[in-house]
């Protein structure tokens, strides 16, 4: 028997007020429509409703409260049409209804199987310009938007002094037409359009992190310990030399931490805390951490930098894990060398894997963040991997990289709203 039911979609526009939705599907309930998609957005106080429905051939002959006469055959639209129009009249709304064709209907249906990708687009603040590049790059790979939608809050009239951050979220359909000139593209536009671009599958795994490991200097904080030590040793140029070269990649790391270390030989332990004292959290760190304690995720720091400032920042953070390198010390002194195994890249790595398995995490449940060639084996082996303000040949090997905003701009890649934030409490 062939299908003679109608299916429709009918478009709201207008100023929105508590009730609209209720008084328009009144109508829909008394001509027993069946909801195939619904989508509400309101923009600065303007409704945009989109309702897909499905008639049925006859009508069970209901009334409803709000006095529509009661529908007869739907071989004919015309009734539903104007009651419908009628209604959206009184409301003060725009209204378009469009039939859609069983061949449409069939098309749509045919592509809930493709797969689906969140974008998440970063800067200081959207401009028309950043928005224009990166959905120009979406239609050339031939990817479906179905939303759009603000992580943000809502930016003040006038500036309040507050670092800005702004975040707009896409959901895409379909594969792209060529990844890794995507990829490029939009490492392109980071450069050019002061913003951020990161592209996630939508998975299960990217609804359920639950792990997030930290490198430490340069990243949760905004140095890099060994040069701040090199400084009251006297060989501060010397070392951060070294230490830049090494962050590119461009030196082994074991070899170049032992060079620098060897550098601290005689420098009173008392050092430390002196320099501990100046150290400071990188823009967003504590709201992150403040954040991602809430939700219930364990934290880790894994830092090719010293335990004794790991430790410092565990017990400021409340990070549930730290692993890094050990100074020596003898009779109050550092003798310019290391205790124990080195923590470098790949011991990161493992790490990263050990305390996933003792959190009995999959390790694409992980996130990893860090901004130095030492940082790439973590990076590459969680299940999302981001570059913090990190040196070029990170940002190039990386799925994803924050280099706009400060740190608590990852709780945007995990979907959280600015309303959604759990404050910082100010210690008193």
């Amino acid at each position: 028997m062939a299908d003679t039911r109608k299916t429709f979609l009918l478009r709201f526009t207008g100023e929105d007020r508590p009730g609209l939705t209720a008084a328009l599907a009144e109508v829909l309930a008394v001509h027993d429509a069946e909801i195939l998609d619904i989508n509400q957005a309101v923009i600065h106080e303007s409704l945009l409703l989109g309702v897909m429905v499905r008639l049925p051939a006859t009508s069970s002959g209901r009334s409803s409260a709000s006095g529509l006469s009661e529908p007869s055959e739907f071989s004919e639209p015309e009734r539903f049409r104007t009651e419908v129009s009628r209604a959206a009249e009184q409301l003060g709304l725009r209204m378009k209804l469009q039939r859609i064709a069983d061949s449409d209907y069939d098309h749509w249906v045919s592509q809930q199987g493709k797969p689906r990708y969140i974008l998440t687009l970063l800067s200081r603040s959207v401009t028309g310009r950043q928005l224009a590049a990166v959905t120009e790059v979406i239609a050339r790979e031939g990817l479906n938007i179905d939303v759009i939608h603000r992580l943000s809050g809502r930016p003040p009239r006038i500036d309040d002094g507050l670092p800005k951050r702004a975040c707009v979220e896409f959901w895409l359909r379909g594969e792209p037409l060529d990844r890794e000139r995507m990829q490029s593209h939009f490492m392109e536009l980071s450069r050019e359009l002061e913003l951020d671009v990161s592209w996630q599958k939508d998975d299960a795994y990217r609804r359920s992190r639950r792990l997030v490991v930290f490198d430490m200097d340069s990243t949760l904080i905004q140095a890099e310990v060994i040069d701040e030590l090199a400084k009251e040793a006297g060989t501060g140029a010397q070392v951060a030399a070294i230490t830049e070269l090494t962050m590119r990649g461009e030196l082994e790391f074991d070899a170049s931490l032992r060079e620098r270390v060897a550098t601290l030989r005689g420098l009173p332990e008392s050092t430390l805390a002196k320099v501990a004292e100046r150290l400071e959290l990188t823009e967003g760190a504590e709201a992150l951490l403040t954040n991602l304690r809430a939700l219930g995720y364990k934290t880790a720091v894994l830092s090719g930098g010293f335990s004794y400032f790991g430790e410092q920042l565990q017990r400021r953070l409340k990070i549930d894990y730290v692993y890094a390198n050990e100074l020596e010390i003898v009779d109050g002194v550092l003798t310019g060398r290391l205790r124990g195994e080195i923590v470098n890249g790949s011991r990161k790595a493992e790490l990263l894997e050990q305390i996933a398995a003792i959190e009995g995490i999959n390790r694409r449940q992980v996130i990893a963040v860090g901004d130095g060639a030492n940082d790439l084996p973590m990076l590459n082996r969680a299940g999302l991997g981001i570059a913090f303000h990190a040196k070029p040949i990170v940002r190039k090997e990386a799925a994803h990289a924050v280099s706009t905003l400060g740190l608590d701009a990852i709780l945007y890649l995990l979907g959280v709203r600015d309303r959604e934030r759990t404050p910082v409490r100010a210690e008193v």
